[in-house]
């Protein structure tokens, strides 16, 4: 099976010169077919494209190929964006996504394409040795449920194989019906709640989105590229436009869709009351996208087969 890894990148040339290496001397050991490190870059400020010229012309071996592909207009920036564009140039049959502050772990790819073999996987999941204020707290299955009109995600029990969603950043995902999907949408740019979303959808069309603890990556979230070039602010107020994104693009079952409108006044006041203004300008960021969201959930409907409740039900851990 050919295998496409995507590393996108925004401003990363640091952690790039660490981790790219490291990725490279784990995917060496893969026999099972030809591989391809795609890293795109959204438009960095830094020295990234010399580093990633760099690694690529360091590649050696017949089977792995690297290749790269630049945005050159930051008002067309963003992880799903980015990502987007690397999987256009992708060939292989699955597309691993890691993010420039994750490296895996020799031979974490054949336990990740071993669940490819079922055609109704669409997605497959790592284990994430997540570095957090130096400790290691291991993840990489999410669960959820629909409280007080929203949807609300955690992490899961890391003994069941069943996941809510697959990182975008550490997981393994089937191009055809990436391809079928139309990708990430890039309306959740510049982050956050674009591989929920993904994920989301794809079940909701009936495949499978899996998790898999013996496909072992390191993530090291403090030295990623949100938490250098994002305030905190900033990324609570994209979190809460993006969670609205979420609920008006994909919730289809009419009771829960009237929960979250007979909630909305009470976390509006509540917002109002606690002084959260990033709650505030998300939610009239997200009225605005109102007709993208409505044109690009007509499309998605079509696809869809299973219910929203038929998927919250299976992730109550």
């Amino acid at each position: 099976m050919d295998v496409s890894i995507i590393i996108p990148n925004y401003n990363g040339a640091g952690i790039l010169s660490k981790n790219l290496p490291k990725v490279l001397e784990a995917v060496s050991l893969y026999k099972g077919g030809r591989i391809e490190i795609i890293i795109p870059d959204d438009a960095s400020g830094d020295n990234s494209k010399e580093v990633i010229q760099k690694f690529i012309s360091s590649i050696k071996s017949k089977n792995i190929v690297g290749k790269t592909i630049s945005n050159t207009d930051r008002k067309k920036g963003g992880f799903s964006s980015n990502v987007n564009r690397g999987v256009k140039i992708a060939t292989g049959e699955v597309i691993v996504l890691l993010n420039s502050d994750v490296f895996p772990h020799a031979g974490f790819l054949d336990p990740l394409l071993s669940h490819f073999a079922d055609l109704s996987v669409f997605a497959v999941g790592c284990m994430d040795e997540s570095l957090e204020n130096g400790k290691t707290v291991l993840r990489g299955r999410g669960v959820g449920k629909w409280s007080k009109g929203f949807l609300i995600h955690g992490a899961g029990s890391l003994d069941k194989t069943n996941t809510l969603w697959v990182s975008c950043g550490s997981g393994a995902f089937r191009k055809s019906i990436w391809d079928t999907m139309g990708g990430l949408n890039n309306l959740y740019n510049p982050f956050y709640w674009e591989d929920i979303d993904l994920s989301y959808r794809a079940q909701k069309m009936g495949y499978k989105t899996i998790f898999e603890k013996k496909s072992v990556v390191v993530h090291e979230h403090s030295i990623g590229s949100i938490a250098s070039n994002y305030n905190s602010y900033k990324i609570k107020k994209i979190a809460y436009r993006n969670q609205f994104f979420f609920v008006w693009g994909n919730i289809t079952d009419i009771n829960l869709f009237i929960s979250h409108i007979f909630w909305l006044p009470y976390h509006i006041g509540t917002a109002i009351k606690g002084g959260d203004r990033a709650f505030i300008v998300g939610l009239f960021e997200a009225v605005i996208k109102i007709p993208y969201i409505l044109n690009f959930r007509n499309k998605m409907i079509k696809l869809f087969k299973k219910t929203d409740t038929e998927i919250i039900l299976k992730f109550k851990d």
